[in-house]
């Protein structure tokens, strides 16, 4: 294996960060229990026009209508909340199919058609579940009617409004004369066919709102769906209350024999959802339809199953779910109130972007979203009723400091795959994100060995266990082997005995660095977490995303650690982790990088004064006599460069960081597939450092 000055042995691959129809009735419930008549043979059915034509069960579904209509997009809008659409529309002069927007927020009581209909209330009882007791003969039930005459409301335009009362059955196993029950469906006791599919909705709704889920779908004639439909309404909208009525019924076939009635029903939810350490809750009230049916030559009746009974635009593979939608942010500037998108960086633009999306904690309020899911999870399109609209932030403001900003672009305009980070010491406000990639934003994303910038945390090692100074005399040999890996300095490059090491981390010789790999076995990871923040996620201020900008593999070994020691092995780094060491090094102590004010940060241990002090004197070096000193930095500036060999790529990735405590600034470097440090990252340092 060849190795350079800031050239080292291969590493893995670089890879940057990316980004129904109506159901039948049950077939086996077709014949009536004994002394039961055929719907068309009840006294009062006859007397109603219309009810002699019967339609094919399965033939009108109604779901065959999307609730929603032609809606709008709402991706389309900007920010949440904003869309028409959300409550400001009431149901009536528009068919229940229209053209409205969204689930919304509309209840009945808004809607000029039902306005001022009754609604079927929970209070007395006059149904029962089939087979639980239900009278067998039309006479006995025609004797009770008129003590319940004063429960009927009447025909009111055209339209049926019944007000019923629901109770608790006990379940029965058989019915009368002996005969086996239907363990399912629902004995009404109208004397229209309307007031009997009200009577088998109220029931179906109290058995939800109670949480009797297998009684509310034993209602239906597909008990099982219907249960696991409303268990995972249950689950996943967190219902904490649930009420329903009934609002209006109307025939959908026209036989006395079996009629057939479609329902339409209002729903109000108490819905939760987690969001940070609190809990959400909203009332989302909704309407939604069913069809109930009488089963033929039978006093039972069914609520044809369908998914979108429990909810308008549900299907067998897809749930309702509340979840929490953090505030976005409408602006995202400079520290100067300039947007970061004006800067013409893709990368930063994309930042720009992400932290949109959310705010920072503490900053807007969290809003409550329905939606409807995939079986994965995954939300639908369009398909968001906002139950608690979030409030939003109006412009947030970053770090980002202009001229910093303007000198980090110029300087990565001077090759392709260029990135660069500066981090203001004192501080740790980053003061520029700049990027010469595309959308590739490698200041913030490269996973990448760091090279010969490593050196920095392994100096840290041996200096803080008091096993060398900068004076010390450490050999570099021209080739060291450890556990059959042999590792060669560049082009023959080697230090003789006597050596001070500040000289070999100024020339960068690599095997003065992996000769040391034994007493660096369990403290390099750990030195570089404990004293440089690294080895952990930063939450630099991008809404509430966090990420590792640095891993160093804990219990690294052998030949791995002797790698590890001069930038290669298993390491990964990005530009903003590695300007952050600099400016450790530089304020003897570490300040974890932000973007946002105030952003709370990981903490570290201070530098040893005695360390801080070396591996100052080490990175002068580098500039007055080592790899960095054809560059023309000034006076004042520090440095390590980097140069790291990737496998597949025709040139090494190219490093440099840097401070300069006179303006307060330190910098990371790194321009992908390029060459040495000093040769194209220094460069691009030197250029920022002479216009800022």
């Amino acid at each position: 294996m060849n190795s350079d000055p800031d050239r080292a042995g291969s590493s893995g691959p670089w890879y940057p960060f990316e980004d129904s129809a109506s159901q039948q009735p049950p077939a086996d419930q077709g014949q009536p229990a004994s002394g039961e008549q055929a719907r068309g043979q009840r006294p009062g059915y006859g007397q109603q026009p219309g009810y002699g034509q019967q339609d094919g069960y399965g033939q009108q579904g109604q779901g065959a209508q999307p609730w929603h209509g032609q809606q709008d997009g709402y991706g389309q809008q900007p920010g949440y909340g904003q869309q028409p659409g959300y409550g400001q529309q009431g149901q009536g002069g528009q068919p229940w199919h229209g053209q409205q927007d969204g689930y919304g927020q509309q209840g009945y009581g808004q809607q000029s058609n039902y306005a001022r209909s009754p609604i079927y209330s929970v209070s007395p009882v006059y149904g029962q579940p089939a087979g639980r007791g239900a009278a067998t003969d039309r006479t006995s039930r025609r004797g009770r009617r008129g003590k319940r005459r004063h429960a009927l409301i009447g025909v009111t335009s055209g339209v049926l409004a019944v007000v019923v009362g629901i109770a608790v059955f006990i379940v029965a196993g058989h019915g009368g004369n002996g005969q086996r029950a239907n363990t399912t469906g629902f004995v009404p006791t109208g004397t229209t066919p309307g007031q009997d599919a009200g009577q088998i909705t109220a029931a179906f709704l109290h058995a939800w709102q109670k949480g009797d889920l297998a009684q509310a779908a034993g209602y239906t004639n597909s008990p099982a769906a219907a249960q696991a439909a409303l268990t995972a309404y249950q689950k996943y909208l967190n219902i904490k209350k649930l009420s329903g009525s009934v609002s209006t019924v109307t025939p959908v076939t026209s036989s006395t024999a079996a009629p057939k009635e479609s329902v339409k029903f209002a729903v109000s939810a108490m819905v939760s959802a987690p969001y940070a350490a609190t809990v959400l809750r909203g009332t989302w009230s909704y309407n939604s339809a069913l069809v109930a049916y009488q089963q033929p030559k039978s006093q039972v009746w069914y609520i044809a199953w369908k998914p979108d009974v429990v909810a308008p635009n549900l299907t067998a593979s897809t749930h309702l779910a509340a979840v929490s939608v953090p505030p976005q942010v409408l602006s995202v500037t400079d520290a100067n109130g300039n947007a970061l998108t004006t800067y013409g960086d893709a990368g930063l633009t994309h930042i720009a972007g992400l932290m949109q999306q959310a705010a920072p904690p503490g900053q807007g309020t969290p809003g409550l979203y329905v939606q409807i899911e995939t079986a994965a999870g995954q939300p639908v399109a369009n398909s968001q009723a906002v139950i608690t609209a979030p409030v939003n932030v109006q412009s947030l403001t970053t770090t980002i400091y202009q001229p910093a900003e303007n000198a980090a672009r110029a300087a990565v305009a001077m090759h392709k795959g260029s990135a660069m980070v500066v981090i203001q010491p004192s501080t740790g406000h980053i003061l520029a994100i700049a990027n010469n990639a595309g959308f590739n934003d490698f200041a913030l994303t490269a996973a990448v060995a760091p090279g010969s910038t490593m050196k920095v945390i392994t100096s840290t090692v041996l200096f803080n266990a008091g096993l060398l100074t900068p004076q010390s005399s450490v050999y570099c040999p021209k080739q060291y082997t450890v556990q059959g890996v042999t590792y060669h300095n560049d082009a023959g490059m080697s230090e003789p005995v006597g050596t001070p090491f500040i000289t070999d981390f100024a020339v960068s010789c690599n095997n003065a660095f992996d000769r040391q790999w034994p007493h660096l076995t369990g403290r390099l990871a750990a030195t570089a977490k404990q004293y440089y923040g690294l080895n952990q996620n930063w939450n630099i201020g991008i809404g509430d995303l966090s990420a590792t900008y640095f891993t160093a593999p804990p219990n690294a070994s052998g030949s791995e650690l002797a790698e590890e020691a001069f930038g290669e092995g298993k390491l990964l780094a990005s530009p903003l982790a590695m300007a952050s060491i600099a400016a450790t090094v530089d304020a003897g102590t570490f300040r974890q990088p932000i973007l946002v004010p105030g952003t709370k940060g990981v903490t570290a241990t201070p530098l040893p004064a005695t360390t801080d002090a070396y591996l100052k004197q080490m990175m002068r070096a580098v500039v007055t006599s080592g790899t960095a000193a054809g560059i023309g930095l000034g006076p004042n500036v520090y440095a390590k460069t980097g140069t790291a060999d990737i496998v597949g790529q025709q040139q090494p990735n190219s490093w440099f960081i840097a401070f300069d405590p006179v303006k307060d600034v330190a910098i990371g470097c790194l321009v992908v597939d390029a060459g040495y440090g000093s040769q194209f990252a220094g460069p691009e340092t030197q250029s920022f450092l002479a216009s800022y």
